[in-house]
This record gives C-alpha cells, sequence and structure tokens, in this order.
C-alpha cells in the first residue's frame, strides 16, 4: 500500500472535485426522464456524496443503475415511486466504490436483488471493511446501518454481456476491461441507444484514478463507443451524447501522454507534483484545453497515480490494492 494519507475513501475525493465542479449544474437530487420509461437522477455530489443512478422500466419491475450511498439510495427510492409504481427488482452496482455501492442493504432490505460483474464482489473483498469503516467515522448514514462492512452484491456474472429481458425492453450489462476499478460495469439498452457508464466514464472533472488502469481506460471506453450510444448517462455529471465517451477517452490519453512526456525528460514525481501533509496539492503538468471539461482539482492526484503506475510497470490498483 503506497503512503498515501485517505481521505476514508475515493468519493471522498470527488467531494472535493465537486464543490468546484457541480455547484453550476442543474436539477441536482432531482429526477427526470430521459426517454418514456427511463429516467436519469443527478446525485448532489458536493453536498451528499451522492452519485447519479438511472432507472429503467421493464413489463412488470424496474431496475436501478448503482446503490448510491444509504441516504442516496433512499432519496432515490422516494423518487422512484414519483414515477412508477413498480417494484425495483434489480440494483446494479456499477462499481465497489461507495458512493456507488454502500446502499446495498437499503435496497435488499426493501425486496429487491444486487447485481454486478464479479469484478465487483472481488474489489469488495481487496478494500473492504477498512473503506467501510472508514467512511463511517464520516458519514453518519453508513454508520447509522450497524453494519461491520458493505453488503456484497446478491447476484454476479462473469459471462458478458449479462442480459435482462422481457419482450418490452433488452437490457445488457457489459464488462469491457479495467478502467477506473477491476470491475467497471456498463449498461446498454441496444434498441433505445442508451449507456450507463459508472464512473467509467464521467462528464467532468470526476476522475478517480488510484483504483484504476489509466493505461488501459481509453481502450475501455473504445469498446463501449463500438456499442453506438446516442445517450450517455454518467455516473457523475450530466446526460451528454456520444461526446462525452470521446471527451473522456481523450482526457485519458492525454494525461497518460503527458506523463510519460515528463518521465522521457527525465522528471521525478517531486518535479511534477506539489504535496501537502503527504497529499497531491499542485502539479506542474499542463494538458491540452480539448481536455480542459475534465480537469479539476483532482489533477494532481490523477497526475501521481499516473506516473506510479507508468514508473512500477503496472495498473495503479494493483499498486494498491495488490493482484
Amino acid at each position: 500500500m503506497p503512503k498515501r494519507i485517505w481521505l476514508s475513501a475515493p468519493f471522498v475525493l470527488l467531494i472535493f472535485t465537486a464543490l468546484v465542479a457541480t455547484r453550476s449544474e442543474g436539477k441536482l437530487e432531482t429526477i427526470e426522464q430521459i426517454i418514456p420509461g427511463v429516467w436519469f437522477r443527478q446525485g448532489d455530489l458536493a453536498q451528499y456524496g451522492h452519485c447519479n443512478n438511472i432507472v429503467i422500466e421493464m413489463k412488470d419491475y424496474l431496475i436501478v443503475v448503482d446503490a448510491n450511498f444509504p441516504s442516496g439510495a433512499r432519496a432515490t427510492m422516494a423518487d422512484v415511486k414519483k414515477v412508477s409504481s413498480k417494484p425495483v427488482k434489480y440494483v446494479f452496482d456499477t462499481h465497489h466504490h461507495g458512493d456507488h455501492a454502500y446502499g446495498n442493504s437499503i435496497w435488499t432490505a426493501s425486496g429487491a436483488t444486487t447485481l454486478a460483474y464479479k469484478g465487483v464482489a472481488e474489489e469488495m473483498k481487496r478494500y473492504e471493511p477498512a473503506r467501510w469503516q472508514e467512511s463511517a467515522k464520516q458519514r453518519k448514514d453508513v454508520r447509522d446501518l450497524n453494519q461491520a462492512t458493505v453488503e456484497p452484491p446478491k447476484q454476479t456474472f462473469d459471462k458478458t454481456p449479462f442480459v435482462l429481458e422481457d419482450g418490452t425492453r433488452r437490457v445488457e450489462f457489459h464488462f469491457l476491461g479495467w478502467a477506473h476499478t477491476r470491475g467497471d460495469g456498463f449498461v446498454y439498452l441496444p434498441k433505445e441507444q442508451i449507456l450507463c457508464t459508472g464512473d467509467a466514464v464521467a462528464n467532468g472533472p470526476y476522475n478517480y484514478t488510484a483504483d484504476g488502469n489509466v493505461g488501459n481506460w481509453p481502450k475501455v471506453i473504445q469498446a463501449a463507443q463500438k456499442l453506438n450510444a446516442t445517450r450517455v448517462l454518467p455516473g457523475h455529471g450530466e446526460p451528454g451524447g456520444r461526446e462525452v465517451l470521446a471527451g473522456q477517452e481523450r482526457f485519458m490519453t492525454e494525461l497518460q501522454k503527458a506523463v510519460k512526456s515528463a518521465i522521457g525528460q527525465g522528471k521525478k514525481l517531486e518535479d511534477l507534483v506539489e504535496k501537502k501533509d503527504s497529499k497531491p496539492v499542485k502539479t506542474s503538468l499542463q494538458l491540452p484545453d480539448s481536455v480542459k471539461h475534465w480537469v479539476g482539482p483532482s489533477l494532481p492526484a490523477q497526475v501521481q497515480d499516473t506516473y506510479e503506475e507508468i514508473a512500477q510497470g503496472k495498473p495503479h490498483g494493483e499498486i494498491m490494492g495488490g493482484k
């Protein structure tokens, strides 16, 4: 484990980013229809640490994308009741981070089945219960559950895509490779050409790279682009179109390119990243204006993670959590 001061868990770092980024965005903590039978709920990351949720209507039930934090799960449940009387049957964890999975037990207590790619459960085994316990020190909603650790997904799959269909709608759950985490899941509606990306693709400066594979990240997004979605619903940030995938791919590519170039010039990590109390706070590295939408206060940490990944020749998530 590297000598990094953890802010309890990945999502807490994102909150600091969100203080700058999300306040200019509207419709936080509200649910809106994307198309008939598909709704998007943009979580307030800055104030509550919440991720986005997507609700998909099937013939007799609903699918919710991401369990959120416990408070986010309860808020999403309340909003779901405003748009449909159907029960939530499945809740899909796109990955293991707290703002996407710590509400699992809230959903299963209501009768839903939590679902994920097998890599999500494996990542939980790597990092829990340490992250849960750190989160409980800072978050009342986690603490009040009185659980020793996160509840893992009740159902996992290892062959991709995993498909749910009932004659009215086909929903595909894809694992396209290691990007943000080793368990990254995408949800694709082929008829509607809608793609839910979790945190493998964000619409703005929300990329947490410590558990990631920066070198492979663009390849995962390129695979996602082949699904030919016209609407992209990210784990953080506003809904968008194909440009969100293209921008995210470009950002990860430019980040790695810039760090590689600096290493090639003989620069050390301390030449690129300034730290305060062991935390990256400033970087001398500049990325092109074409990716500025994805650049924010987390850039120093992203540069450090990418530098360590290249220098050690293995994904940063492996540096953090082992193989």
